[in-house]
């Protein structure tokens, strides 16, 4: 059965008549077909008694014509796509149209409603996050590959660390080798020494490397439509032992998640397993963030692996396991890995060291 098969199947057992979808990653999963359409539209439209339709801007319908088997129409920016939208339908009205509520912004939300006047909206968002949580095998060896470029990726910036060179320095040597292989990063690469490393989410700038320091890594590459994305905390120089301590505690956190995962476990569960180990050390206000996120043709997708989540996990989820500990003013370690669970337990897609790696 096709992806978009089944969601036609979804739709007639939820004895609706059209989906509209509008997320681009969903749209490509369904189809093959990818384009960041920016500010234009670019819609998805599934019935249950027609064939699909792919409603794109006019540069890329040839594109889009190539790559899938039914129709595409596309709009020229003079035009109002939903006027040309309406004008594509089958002439019947629509009581109830089934949407994905996370990508419907409000200009897309007003837009869709002059194209189903009177209709219903109904969330998708629930069955597509489903559709996608389970990876094939050909999933998990595409993101396999993905985790190679990623430890490519951090093994060029552990060859560019210098107490002479700047966060974006290493970041620009990352990202150029990358791209000249063919790819793109998933995600704006980070690289954070020092105290910046403390904010979870810190944004890397002109900060000269700092010696007797720690030096955090976070980065992912885009291969063959599918993410990874991992992190790694270096040691630049000699750093004191408290700095040490905290980056073996956060190594601790992330095994006992890691040796936890099996199927029938639950996302609350991981999460604490790896939670509980920096709790009983004494920092767990310092952990201040999920312990992970799913991952697959997005980088950051559903599920969330967190406290309070009691989604039973099955074999094939793709999800990281990233624990992290942030003093502010001290010291900030994050090591993560993104695997897939097994019959048996979890596999990483990266396999770069967690040893604490000493550069000069």
């Amino acid at each position: 059965m096709t992806k978009i098969n089944q969601i036609i199947t979804y739709l007639e057992n939820e004895k609706q008549d059209v989906a509209v979808i509008s997320d681009p990653v969903t749209i490509h999963y369904l189809t093959g077909f990818y384009s960041d359409p920016h500010e234009r539209q670019m819609f998805l439209i599934v019935y249950t008694d027609h064939e699909p339709l792919l409603f794109v801007p006019a540069l890329e319908v040839e594109r889009a014509s190539s790559t899938v088997d039914f129709q595409v129409v596309g709009y020229v920016d003079s035009e109002n796509p939903w006027e040309k939208i309406k004008a594509s339908l089958p002439s019947q009205s629509f009581k109830q149209v089934v949407v994905e509520f996370d990508n419907l912004i409000l200009t897309k939300y007003h837009g869709l409603r002059t194209v189903f006047d009177g209709a219903e909206f109904v969330n998708l968002t629930p069955y597509i996050n489903r559709l996608r949580l389970i990876k094939s095998a050909d999933e998990i060896q595409k993101m396999l590959v993905a985790g190679q470029y990623a430890d490519k990726a951090v093994n060029i910036g552990f060859d560019n660390i210098s107490l002479e060179n700047t966060e974006t320095d290493i970041i620009a040597q990352i990202d150029f080798a990358i791209k000249r292989e063919g790819y793109e990063m998933s995600f704006e690469t980070m690289v954070l020494t020092g105290n910046n490393a403390a904010n979870p989410h810190g944004i890397p700038g002109a900060n000269k490397i700092e010696n007797n320091a720690l030096l955090l890594f976070d980065l992912g590459c885009m291969v063959n439509g599918y993410a990874s994305d991992m992190t790694r905390t270096v040691a630049v120089g000699q750093p004191d032992q408290f700095k040490k301590d905290i980056y073996y505690l956060t190594l601790e956190a992330q095994q006992a998640a890691l040796d936890f995962i099996k199927p029938g476990v639950t996302a609350h569960e991981v999460d604490r397993a790896a939670r509980e180990v920096i709790e009983k050390a004494g920092y767990g206000e310092y952990f201040n963030h999920r312990l992970g996120h799913g991952i697959g043709m997005d980088v950051h997708e559903f599920p969330s692996i967190m406290e309070g989540n009691d989604m039973v996990i099955e074999e094939g989820m793709c999800f990281s396991v990233e624990p992290g500990i942030y003093i502010p003013g001290k010291v900030g370690v994050r090591i993560e890995d993104c695997g897939y669970v097994t019959k048996n337990g979890f596999e990483l897609f990266t396999e770069t060291s967690k040893d604490l790696l000493y550069f000069d």
